[in-house]
């Protein structure tokens, strides 16, 4: 969120008109302080010196097992300094005028995040006072009433608000009221001087794309197009759309070269400048992850986070925190199958695929080609209602000419039939995803040569499929063939759910090897030889 004020702020600001001029807070525990993706964050902020954001640690010694010092000793003021960090305290975490001092002192540190070392007693005036156990349970009902006579409150009383605490409350509320009328005032005063940057900044702020944002799309990739990678086909896509899109900002955890992510032209956020729409999130990608959310939560930016498919494990915490908040997140997710090659299993995906997809309110794209593509990028450009993820290839893929294949925004239905040959209704179906939706189509010819009746269908999201009418769906996978191939270089597990009892799954329920990309598909049979091979075992087996 500290990123997003810094960025909106250097680009919308003018002289005598600082319509974004705020400070991001977080309380954060020594169970914090203890998580891996605390250390990433903070590393990141005193990096690009985020002077407007303001930790407040709570720092009491005590967490659920024991005393903090059993699992945690280190200096974490030192540490902090020496992320870059301003760090003052330890300050008494009771005494509301030194924790106001230590506040304004850290709003006058324009360079570097600031963090403020609270000491505090958990379960304060309480018999358990200091002790995990009232960490983690009640406190019985006997110490509550001690608690309450040990600070003069009313033992009678089991909700009580002191009346200077209710005035006090209330007077914030209004000051919060006159701050927002005179931002408003601020507001409209930047609008006049300032009309085009007030009305970007309004439409901005709400999420709303801008009128011709996906105007060049349909351009890209004609249909004498050479065979190329979806991830560089997204690149292609991401670059065009930051010509129109203003809020559209990203990076990746030091993969942008592969990950084909890199905004030409639009500069680095960094240290020295705040204006470069190019996020370099370091081999960072649970904090990647968690900024992205805050930055969409923040409001102004379409943000978007880019590294391998099989690293996607490290960011999965706040990919589920973005689902269950249903912000509006683009993951591009690139090298998505064994089909990258010789950086052996370590880097190819298999259950990852899966996983995302397990994810509730998480949409999943697997385009097949540079055309699917672009309409994935729509897709998840115009899904405000969570995250999506586009998993694309390494590996070069033929683009389908669309003047004899149906057009690619069926893309937006979740699945589509591609082709088919022979009678109403087909006799099998294949159905591919990704790269495995030329072998799909190969297979599905090469069987039509012999006589057999098959329709192809291109299923890049399951999630976009689900939510369509049963009678779409029925359409494209009729209830009565039940003589289904599924093709997907990853795991298995889950294709049950199109292809039926009847059907046949050919997928990995294995780690992958080292060897190129072309060697390991016929390898672990993912080739149209062996879709051709499982379409006759099924009407074998029928007969």
């Amino acid at each position: 969120m500290a990123i997003a004020e810094r960025f909106l702020a250097d680009h919308f600001n003018r002289p005598n008109h600082e319509i974004i001029d705020h400070y991001t807070y977080a309380i954060v525990s020594d169970g914090d302080m203890q998580e891996g993706v605390t250390s990433e964050a903070a590393s990141l902020a005193g990096t690009l010196r985020l002077g407007k954001l303001i930790y407040l640690y709570d720092s009491n010694h005590v967490q659920i097992e024991g005393p903090t010092k059993e699992a945690f000793r280190e200096n974490v003021g030192r540490r902090f300094a020496a992320y870059g960090w301003q760090v003052i305290g330890p300050i008494d975490g009771t005494d509301l005028p030194e924790i106001e001092r230590a506040i304004l002192r850290a709003q006058d540190e324009k360079e570097k995040p600031s963090l403020i070392i609270c000491r505090t007693i958990i379960g304060y005036s309480t018999p358990e006072a200091g002790t995990s156990q009232v960490h983690g349970e009640p406190i019985p009902e006997l110490d509550v009433e001690r608690a309450k006579e040990s600070c003069n409150w009313p033992v009678g009383k089991t909700f009580y608000v002191p009346e200077e605490v209710l005035a006090h409350m209330r007077e914030a509320v209004k000051h919060g009221e006159h701050a927002e009328v005179e931002w408003q005032k601020e507001l409209s005063h930047y609008g006049t001087e300032y009309p085009e940057l007030a009305a970007r900044f309004k439409a901005q702020m709400t999420g709303k794309l801008p009128d011709g944002w996906d105007s060049e799309l349909q351009f890209l990739f004609p249909p004498a197009t050479k065979p190329i990678a979806t991830r560089s086909a997204s690149g292609k896509i991401l670059n065009s759309l930051a010509k129109h899109v203003h809020g559209l900002t990203g990076g990746s955890g030091d993969l942008s070269p592969s990950t084909k992510t890199f905004l030409v032209g639009y500069g680095n956020f960094g240290w020295q400048e705040h204006y470069g729409h190019n996020i370099h999130f370091g081999v960072r990608e649970h904090a990647m992850g968690a900024i992205t959310n805050g930055m969409a939560l923040h409001g102004g930016i379409i943000p978007y986070a880019a590294t391998y498919l099989v690293f996607s494990d490290y960011m999965r915490p706040p990919m589920r925190l973005a689902a269950m908040m249903g912000i509006r997140v683009i993951y591009v997710f690139t090298h998505d199958s064994i089909g990258l090659g010789q950086d052996g299993p370590t880097h190819q995906p298999i259950e990852q695929l899966m996983g995302l997809r397990c994810i509730p309110n998480m949409t999943v794209i697997r385009p097949s080609d540079a055309t699917e593509t672009v309409e994935a990028w729509r897709a998840a450009m115009m899904n405000i209602h969570g995250p999506t993820a586009l998993v694309l290839t390494r590996q070069d893929l033929p683009v389908i000419d669309r003047t004899q294949y149906p057009p690619a925004v069926g893309l937006h239905h979740g699945g589509y039939v591609l082709w088919q040959s022979g009678a109403q209704p087909p006799e099998t179906i294949i159905v591919g995803t990704g790269s495995e939706l030329q072998v799909a189509l190969e297979g599905g010819k090469k069987l039509a040569a012999e006589g057999i009746s098959v329709r192809v269908v291109s299923m890049p999201s399951w999630e976009l499929f689900d939510k369509q009418p049963s009678e779409y769906k029925d359409s494209v996978l009729p209830p009565n063939v039940r003589l289904r191939v599924s093709v997907e270089a990853a795991a298995k597990i889950g294709w049950e759910h199109y292809v039926g009892l009847d059907g046949t799954i050919i997928g990995l329920d294995h780690f992958g090897a080292s060897a190129p990309g072309e060697i390991l598909f016929e390898k672990f049979g993912l080739t149209s030889e062996h879709v051709v091979a499982a379409v006759k075992e099924l009407l074998e087996k029928r007969t």
